[in-house]
């Protein structure tokens, strides 16, 4: 809406227009409009406001503000650290679980390694040793002396 000219404005809601103003509203919709409430507004009977109309209005005020404060909570309100406390521990379980199979299988691929030092390490026996396996174990082991052999040599 236009403000240009607010004793006309001011003129338009008390009422008191004169018949060019009323002419002139005609051409303007948005000023025509207003004069309508204004006029409607007029034939609503006046009513007396009680003495403690302010202080019911302020508390009223205050009551909705109060209400609003509770539902919004403070930032460390149940309903808020709820939600963040169940994601940050679901997170951190999450996060341990992938540790620990990321070290499980830095452990087996070092155990992999060491055994493949190992076996290629050893030295397998060829064949020829192991066909005389018996007698080789044979003379290793200490017995009684061949008492029949020492005579002969002697």
């Amino acid at each position: 809406m236009d403000n240009s000219n607010p004793e006309q404005m001011e003129r338009l809601w008390r009422g008191k227009l004169s018949a060019a103003e009323r002419a002139d509203l005609r051409a303007r919709p948005e000023l025509e409009l207003e004069a309508r409430l204004t006029e409607v507004l007029t034939r609503l009977p006046n009513v007396p406001a009680p003495s403690n109309f302010s202080a019911r209005v302020m508390a009223a005020i205050d009551l909705e503000e109060a209400r609003s404060a509770r539902s919004r909570g403070g930032p460390w309100h149940w309903r808020w650290l709820l939600p963040r406390l169940a994601v940050t521990a679901a997170l951190l379980l999450l996060a341990t679980w992938g540790l620990q199979q990321h070290q499980t299988r830095l452990h087996r691929a070092e155990m992999a390694r060491s055994l493949s030092v190992v076996a290629s390490a050893q030295v397998v026996p060829n064949v020829e040793a192991l066909k005389n396996f018996d007698a080789i174990q044979r003379m290793s082991q200490s017995g009684r002396a061949d008492t029949e052999l020492l005579a002969a040599l002697q």
